[in-house]
């Protein structure tokens, strides 16, 4: 009979308290080598807060840890690595003004005989690295010029670099593209093939019961089940995570539209954006789909004064508008809950009611200042109807879970009450249950009469909650889905591909 083998790690009563929260409540968590553990929880579970501990970020903890059979203390990120634990974190943290190579090698820089730096060796083995991935990004780019999926595929070249026996991955699908994340899943197969044990952390149901061996699930700082990934059934997955069922994953109101809010005609940029045509009418949700590299961000950018554009027409309630700055957009009533919100939608050092009025101070202040009994009464009611996790809205934002600071960003812009709202990705990161709730905020706003654009690199997600359905390629709208009951995923991804266009659809009066 063959013996059970000993996890490579296992955590018991692992109990972690920030300022007037307990992120840990006393929770356990192991790993096999060779299988992938999937963490799966709400914003806001403990799923990131614990595997920080293991990866030595989080060293104010209390509780037991087991590395190979041994009792450790993780006392910091350099001691785990060296241990054999390497993490890729949600939130990236490579120098921009670094090349990629640098970056993989930042800190064990390899050195000639002479002391120097060996370049050739570093730009070499970084090439062999990206290879192993298929990926083609340059080794000597500079970071600043990538992408956010090219920056992902930059942390997974590097956390495998350090040969690791335990890879913690958090959220490494969020940015990438189709292709990028059937590389990572080739890599993930070949990592357990070597016994390495990947723990993996995403809220996208679809791609954990495909890759995932067993899913553990956290709920508010609490351990509450352990069961196997094959077969496991979503709906009793979802209960898990959020502690009640969920009647509906893509809640949809019928409006019926009335006339155009917004226009957009012969949009064209450089060779980003071209011949762009399309309408939003108000009290309808309009999705926007595209592979990464499509085009979409770029022409919500441009529409709002973001970045400017070379030629073309916005009107706003049938009037020609000329939108030169994120001001003059603003003004005009619209909104843009940007794709980046560490370094677009919020500002990390404020607190949480510090960015929740930056968008519209005008509505707390009066002729002595900011109205503080104002401030806190908009804050407290948009941080309760959008269920923000936090001890206080003094708390600063950076302390915030990811899919928390995603909810400051909508609430930010809720405040501002614009007619037209722009929401690019944004349900990244955020899990089952807060994604349903911003589902309904875009039905409300569609309620309200205004108009609601929604950019999305889930196409089920698109699909679900859109009235009607632009698809770009390559700077161009190559579809619009007029009605998008009924249709497959693989009716829009012809048009997503290039393989397909329909340019009828496409003209705009």
């Amino acid at each position: 009979m063959t013996a059970q083998p000993e996890p490579i790690v296992r955590m018991d009563d692992i109990t972690v308290e920030f300022p007037g929260v307990l992120a840990l409540d006393k929770v356990r968590f192991d790993a096999y080598p060779g299988e992938v553990h999937v963490l799966l929880g709400e914003n806001g579970a403990g799923k990131s807060t614990i595997m920080k501990v293991l990866a030595g970020v989080n060293t104010t903890y209390s509780g037991t840890i087991t590395y190979k059979g041994e009792p450790i203390t993780a006392r910091s990120v350099l001691e785990q690595r060296e241990r054999g634990v390497s993490i890729i974190f949600q939130e990236m943290n490579l120098l921009k003004n670094l090349t990629v190579a640098e970056n993989m090698f930042l800190g064990r820089w390899p050195v000639t005989a002479f002391g120097g730096i060996d370049w050739k060796k570093m730009f070499s083995d970084a090439r062999r690295l990206l290879d192993s991935i298929n990926s083609d990004i340059s080794e000597r780019a500079l970071v600043s010029t990538l992408s956010v999926g090219q920056m992902q595929m930059v942390e997974i070249a590097k956390a495998i670099s350090f040969d690791s026996d335990i890879i913690i991955m958090d959220e490494p699908t969020s940015a990438l593209t189709e292709k990028e994340v059937d590389s990572l899943f080739a890599i993930i197969a070949q990592l357990k093939a070597k016994k390495v044990a990947i723990v993996y952390i995403s809220h996208r149901l679809e791609e954990i019961l495909k890759i995932g061996d067993r899913i553990t699930v956290f709920r508010d700082g609490k351990y509450i089940e352990t069961v196997s990934a094959k077969g496991a059934p979503v709906d009793t997955l979802i209960k898990l995570m959020v502690g009640r069922d969920l009647s509906e994953q893509y809640p949809k109101v019928h409006c019926e539209p009335g006339d155009n809010i917004l226009e957009v005609r012969h949009l064209n940029q450089g060779k980003l954006l071209r011949d762009i045509s399309f309408h939003v009418r108000h009290g309808e949700i309009v999705g926007f789909y595209g592979l990464m590299g499509s085009g979409r961000t770029e022409t919500m950018r441009a529409i709002f004064g973001a970045d400017p554009f070379d030629s073309g027409e916005i009107l706003i309630k049938g009037i020609p508008t000329r939108i030169k700055s994120c001001e003059d957009a603003k003004n005009q009533g619209l909104a843009l809950l940007t794709e980046d919100r560490k370094n677009q939608g919020l500002i990390l050092a404020f607190s949480v009611k510090e960015n929740i009025v930056l968008a519209n101070l005008n509505n707390v202040m009066t002729g002595f200042g900011i109205s503080r009994a104002s401030e806190r009464r908009i804050c407290t009611n948009l941080s309760d109807s959008m269920r923000i996790k936090t001890p206080s809205l003094d708390q600063k934002v950076k302390n915030l879970s990811g899919g928390n600071q995603q909810k400051v960003v909508i609430a930010k812009w809720l405040n501002s009450d614009s007619d037209i709202v722009i929401f690019d990705e944004p349900t990244r990161g955020i899990d089952v249950g807060a994604k349903v709730e911003i589902y309904k905020i875009m039905n409300r706003l569609k309620q309200e009469g205004k108009g609601v654009i929604m950019v999305s690199s889930e196409l089920p997600e698109t699909l679900g909650v859109a009235d009607r359905i632009y698809v770009m390629h390559e700077g161009r709208i190559t579809k619009c889905f007029d009605n998008p009951e009924g249709l497959t995923e693989g009716d829009v991804m012809k048009y997503a591909t290039g393989t397909a266009v329909d340019v009828e659809s496409c003209a705009e009066a």
